[in-house]
């Protein structure tokens, strides 16, 4: 397996990390063991008629949930059954219980609720899943190295389609708080506390809105389809993680200092 290339952390490697892209991801979506996976996908896919037989099939199984990031539930097969069977269209649904909208993604996708439409059979599912499989993959394999490099990778891929989608202001707000690693960034970027996140949700939200006006002039997320948003909060983000670790470091550095000398 390719072995994504970042020569230092912080905003240094950041950079380095989007120069270089575009010839990491090919290199290492053309790995033997990430071409073995989405080819078994592709092929089995079209077969699967209920969430039983695919979360049955752990291959098929790990494509899918890589795909949306919840890569760590492969485990999980009865829940993530549920997930599926359950569909999103009912307000008890199981997907839509959950505050990380990745499950109500999940289980949208496929459509195998109560009075929806599978989408399995359609033309480009297999091929979406599999781009979003390989895209995730590539970041988990950078967030091995650098797990700020991880969310960053994320953060810029997810928050312009999101930026994008037609629901509410604040839906889009409550999307980037469920989902941790859209959360990390907004919190880190928007210089928020560690313990913000024990707060009442609404009460979140209207923090969340005042940061984003007083930072970047608007609270509207859809402002972060265009690039140069994008690039402005994920680089807060990753500077912000930086000085916060060269700072912990220096702290921990001082009080070594002072236990020897003492």
């Amino acid at each position: 397996m390719f072995t994504p290339v970042i020569p230092s952390t912080g905003l240094a490697g950041w950079r380095f990390l989007q120069r270089t892209y575009d010839d990491q991801f090919t290199a290492f979506s053309q790995s033997s063991q990430l071409t073995r996976a989405t080819d078994y996908f592709a092929q089995k896919i079209a077969g699967i008629s209920s969430a039983e037989t695919l979360v049955a099939d752990r291959q098929l199984l790990e494509v899918v949930l890589g795909a949306f990031g919840l890569q760590d539930d492969i485990d999980n097969r009865f829940f993530i059954r549920k997930v599926l069977e359950e569909g999103t269209t009912n307000e008890d649904a199981l997907a839509n219980r959950f505050s990380d909208t990745r499950y109500k993604d999940l289980s949208a996708a496929f459509g195998l609720g109560p009075g929806e439409v599978p989408k399995i059979q359609d033309n480009d599912f297999a091929q979406n899943i599999i781009d979003r499989y390989r895209a995730n993959s590539f970041e988990v394999a950078t967030g091995a190295q650098d797990d700020s490099m991880r969310i960053a990778l994320y953060a810029g891929r997810e928050l312009p389609e999101l930026a994008l989608d037609d629901m509410s202001n604040d839906a889009k707000w409550f999307t980037i708080m469920g989902q941790p690693p859209l959360r990390a960034v907004f919190e880190k970027a928007l210089n928020l506390p560690s313990a913000f996140g024990q707060i009442d949700v609404d009460q979140q939200l209207v923090v969340f809105k005042e940061r984003a006006r007083a930072v970047f002039g608007s609270d509207e997320v859809s402002q972060f389809a265009a690039a140069d948003t994008i690039d402005e909060i994920v680089t807060k983000y990753v500077v912000r993680n930086q000085l916060e670790s060269f700072n912990s470091a220096s702290s921990s550095a001082s009080i070594a200092l002072t236990l020897l000398q003492a």
